[in-house]
């Protein structure tokens, strides 16, 4: 199954009750913003997880894990259960964001061992655009017999200790990785979000916007693979951010496009950062 689907497909999957629609607007600094839009219009029948509250865990003090953990997996299969996600059933998730909330929804359901899952093209805006229903207020849980049960793929995840023990092969690119923020934070030069600015040593960077074109729509796979060329042939490539949301779609992307040894340093930045012993890199290297 293609990661990205269209807004036509979607659309023939949503007219034939084809898909749990999955609506995952959420702004940072403004927590609210993204219940409060999918209340005022949504996907009708679409259903909303927040990224705090739903597809995060809460923050530690120590600041382990970073600013978004991971989710516990149970509590979480919970939740997908009460909307109707279980095996076997299409799942879109759509937002308001190129992607990057949809893509944690989808990146988590991959992780958890579920392969029927995408994220919508061009977002909730391309659905209003072309004039599909959208609807108000929040949708009725369905009734639902079976439960999704979680088969976590451990290798899809790294954490701050496998990228140090993988220093050597990072050095010498057999092992690629990937730094998903805005140039100014992989350089240092600005850091609005985290404590410390810099970047992880030995990482490249790849912004995650890239992905997108002017429109707001993933590149072509031709396009992608073209980005990607300095990345063939890497034993691995592992992929991080300022919090292991907005690496997603970098991981998505990739995977579209045919890389099957990508993997997400969930903690990423914050996690890298909680931890006043390792290393910090300003500048492009």
């Amino acid at each position: 199954m293609r990661h990205i689907v269209s807004l036509e497909k979607a659309y023939a999957k949503w007219k034939d009750r084809g898909a749990v629609f999955v609506d995952c607007r959420f702004a940072l600094g403004q927590p609210q913003s993204g219940a409060d839009a999918y209340v005022t219009e949504h996907i009708p029948g679409a259903f909303y997880l927040d990224l705090e509250k739903d597809l995060s865990a809460p923050k530690r003090e120590d600041g382990a894990g970073g600013r978004h953990p991971l989710p516990d997996v149970d509590e979480l299969a919970d939740k997908l259960s009460r909307i109707g996600i279980t095996k076997g059933r299409c799942v879109v998730a759509y937002d308001d964001q190129g992607g990057a909330m949809a893509s944690r929804l989808w990146w988590l359901l991959a992780y958890m061992g579920h392969d029927e899952a995408c994220i919508l093209d061009g977002g909730f805006a391309s659905w209003k655009q072309a004039g599909h229903p959208t609807a108000s207020g929040a949708e009725e849980t369905p009734t639902v017999d079976t439960r999704f049960v979680p088969q976590v793929r451990r290798d899809w995840l790294v954490t701050a200790e496998d990228i140090a023990a993988k220093r050597e092969k990072i050095e010498s690119g057999k092992v690629v990785l990937l730094d998903s923020r805005e140039d100014s934070r992989y350089r240092g030069i600005a850091e609005p979000i985290d404590k410390v600015a810099g970047h992880i040593p030995g990482a490249r960077h790849l912004f995650w916007k890239a992905n997108l074109d002017a429109e707001g729509r993933y590149r072509s796979v031709k396009e992608q693979m073209k980005r990607f060329e300095p990345y063939q042939g890497a034993e691995e490539i592992i992929v991080y951010c300022g919090s292991g949301v907005t690496a997603c779609p970098n991981v998505l992307a990739l995977r579209e496009v045919g890389f099957t040894n990508v993997k997400l340093y969930a903690g990423s930045w914050s996690d890298w950062i909680s931890d006043a012993s390792r290393p910090v890199v300003m500048g492009e290297k």
